[in-house]
């Protein structure tokens, strides 16, 4: 060990001495030391000193922040032995443990690391307990004990050759960037192939893989979809179960089935929804009762009606968890008859849905609401575009609704507002594709007040379903929430220190209030850096998730949250509204404690189910752009400085929102990364790049199977 180069005075306190030691133990959290040891360590040798080391040592003891180990040796009282998570690699093809309880102190960053001979029988993706068996600095070794949970890793990629050797190139973040693979494991797979493939493993010489499926050539379209849904282990076919089960539901509604339901078909119910959307799972209703009341009401499709718990359509989903919605196409979570027609709102049919009726003010107070099984019969659907048309010009279809309806969604907006909730106002980008799924076109999405009206009628909907059941406190049923918890301390901080680099300031004492980011939010619109730094922002904070206990949604400000508003395409959507109908119909609950587990296992899975939509979707935006500029290489560009690090920076292409990186080594000068200022200085120049420079680049390179894009300043 590295002895101290600081020097002890003799008045040093015992309280002083005992952080002292306890901080050293922290930062050596596999070692264990002798008394005299570790006094002569931390320089407490004379017989003074040692005599108050002593004491701050039974002073650890005493309070359990210290422990014995064999042969009477002292160790800190967390010192790490045995852990649990899931193995992964790192970007140097490492095997990393992922733990699942943070590893000693956090600020210590402490990585755990398992050798190919300590692995055992598992592979990458397993959950496993492992036992520390050594390490140095930061980093643990570790030897797996049990398989906790096997994972079929698959392996997706590009078959490359080089000279007489094969390898498959991955995108895959659990995986290192190739994996060697025979002539005779190749299946039949040739050269700039897509290929699903496992991982073999060999405990002395590492991993290589076997092909299991040849997709077709890397870059179609269809086989990127299906690269795709390998990847994130989607689940794109439904099982002739499943069909046989979804085509035996009949379209026609029985007349008993209407009588049992608040009919609704003469109201003017309408849906507003995207130009190109194929499913309609929410509709809206908005009518003046009195001279200051309005009724609104919020029409969903009633999919628990078709999609009975138990049955194999119900399984199917629970496994799904989400629809899937991709560039080109949709994974759906139900099958196609039921998600684009019998559950769909379509205009001038008779639908099921389940209404949230609300008597609201046009201060946006809602005095009063019900919960109803209902029949409806959409008499239009708009499109976003078309009601903004209205809302802009005051004539259209049922214009006098539109325009009562954007008045009062406004007012809810501010409401939401004066209490905190933050809205980000990122763009999204669209893409147009030629005959043969190829990207011919990128635009940038418009976020218009039609948008938001929508999500104002289907925010307050959730709001009152959750409120309804989790306002009985402790004495609430069990129930399905959204929730999302305060920021990360840490994360909060880093972004401080990042918008002061702007200009900007973001007060933190520990804690980070709703105002307060909704200040910084504000004061960047209209900026250069206001996308840059709605996405940093957003990235600061916690993720939304399913939860059995209710916290709360910090970022809408709401004590009450669920999702009730689109049950074709979430599964927790739909246990809200079985749960909140069996409430609403009086039944007692029959085993509280199975039902809860129930949910919970629900909310873990679907949230997981969440997470790879997510990053699915993601992936299959990065593959458009990347096909894409492939069509533009040296095309110009204007963009935005939208990220520093020590190898280059990235510019953000304005309008097309595709981003790339500009290298050191593409640059005019040699440039020095600037820590902590996210700048990159030329060390003749003195010329500085920052985060939010606006920038001219051209398309320099595409690397298609990394669907990386270089650019180089022009």
């Amino acid at each position: 060990m590295r002895k101290t180069s600081r020097k002890i005075k003799s008045g040093n306190r015992v309280e002083d001495i005992t952080k002292e030691i306890e901080a050293f133990l922290k930062r050596n959290p596999l070692a264990s030391f002798k008394k005299r040891q570790l006094a002569k360590i931390l320089r407490y040798t004379s017989e003074h000193e040692y005599s108050r080391f002593k004491q701050a040592l039974r002073q650890l003891e005493g309070n359990g922040r210290l422990q014995q180990t064999g042969r009477r040796k002292l160790a800190a009282s967390q010192r790490i032995e045995t852990a649990v998570g899931r193995l992964s690699f790192d970007r140097d093809g490492n095997i990393m443990v992922e733990p699942e309880a943070p590893l000693g102190d956090e600020e210590l960053k402490l990585r755990m690391v398992v050798s190919p001979s300590g692995l055992g029988e598992a592979k990458p993706g397993d959950r496993v307990r492992v036992n520390v068996v050594g390490g140095s600095g930061r980093v643990l070794i570790a030897k797996v004990s049990e398989v906790l949970e096997r994972e079929e890793k698959k392996i997706v990629g590009t078959v490359e050759r080089l000279g007489s050797a094969f390898k498959i190139t991955v995108r895959d973040r659990d995986l290192p960037g190739s994996i060697d693979v025979s002539r005779k494991k190749l299946n039949g797979a040739g050269e700039g192939d897509k290929v699903v493939a496992k991982l073999l493993v060999d405990r002395y010489s590492g991993y290589s893989a076997e092909v299991v499926n040849v997709l077709g050539q890397a870059g179609d379209p269809e086989v990127e979809l299906q690269g795709i849904a390998a990847q994130f282990n989607l689940r794109r076919d439904f099982t002739r179960d499943v069909i046989r089960e979804a085509e035996a539901i009949r379209e026609e509604i029985p007349a008993e089935e209407v009588a049992s339901r608040l009919d609704l078909r003469d109201e003017l119910i309408c849906t507003i929804d995207p130009e190109d959307a194929r499913d309609f799972d929410d509709a809206v209703s908005l009518k003046r009762i009195s001279e200051d009341q309005f009724e609104l009401g919020v029409h969903i499709a009633d999919v628990s009606h078709y999609v009975r718990e138990g049955s194999a359509l119900d399984t199917e989903a629970y496994r799904r968890g989400t629809s899937v919605y991709l560039t080109n196409g949709v994974i759906p979570m139900l099958p196609h008859n039921l998600s684009n027609g019998i559950c769909s709102l379509n205009p001038d049919v008779e639908r099921l849905t389940y209404s949230v009726i609300m008597t609201i003010r046009p201060t946006g107070a809602v005095v009063d609401y019900r919960f109803a099984k209902s029949v409806i019969r959409s008499k239009r659907r708009f499109t976003y575009e078309e009601v903004q048309k209205i809302i802009e010009t005051g004539k259209g279809d049922h214009a006098s609704m539109i325009l009562e309806m954007d008045k009062l969604a406004k007012t809810l907006n501010r409401i939401r507002s004066r209490a905190g909730s933050i809205d980000f106002d990122l763009p999204e980008a669209k893409f147009v594709f030629d005959d043969l799924g190829r990207p011919v076109e990128i635009i940038k999405k418009q976020r218009l007040d039609s948008h938001r009206l929508v999500e104002e009628f289907m925010l307050l909907a959730n709001k009152m379903v959750a409120m309804h059941i989790g306002r009985h406190g402790v004495k609430a049923k069990p129930f399905l929430y959204r929730i999302h918890d305060v920021p990360d301390p840490d994360r909060i901080r880093e972004l401080a220190v990042f918008v002061s680099h702007f200009g900007h300031t973001l007060n933190y004492d520990g804690t980070v209030g709703q105002k307060q980011l909704q200040r910084l939010l504000k004061s960047v619109e209209g900026r250069p850096e206001e996308y840059l730094i709605n996405d940093i922002v957003l990235r600061s904070m916690a993720k939304a998730v399913y939860s059995e206990k209710n916290i709360g949604h910090y970022g809408l400000a709401f004590k009450y949250y669920t999702h009730f508003t689109s049950p074709i395409r979430r599964y927790p959507d739909l246990v809200v509204h079985r749960l909140l109908h069996e409430y609403e119909s009086g039944k007692e609950v029959a085993d509280p404690r199975g039902l809860k587990k129930k949910i919970a296992d629900t909310c873990k899975l679907s949230s997981e189910a969440e997470r790879r939509a997510v990053e699915a979707e993601r992936e299959s935006v990065k593959i458009k752009q990347a096909q894409f500029m492939m069509e533009h290489l040296g095309d110009e560009f204007d963009g935005t400085v939208s990220g520093i690090t020590s190898f280059g920076m990235f510019v953000e292409a304005d309008d097309l929102l595709v981003e790339g990186l500009v290298h050191v080594r593409e640059m005019d000068d040699y440039y020095n990364f600037v820590q902590g200022q996210f700048q990159l200085r030329g060390r003749r120049s003195g010329k500085v790049y920052q985060l939010g420079d606006r920038v001219r680049v051209k398309v320099l390179r595409v690397n298609m199977e990394r669907h990386e894009i270089d650019f180089a300043l022009c």
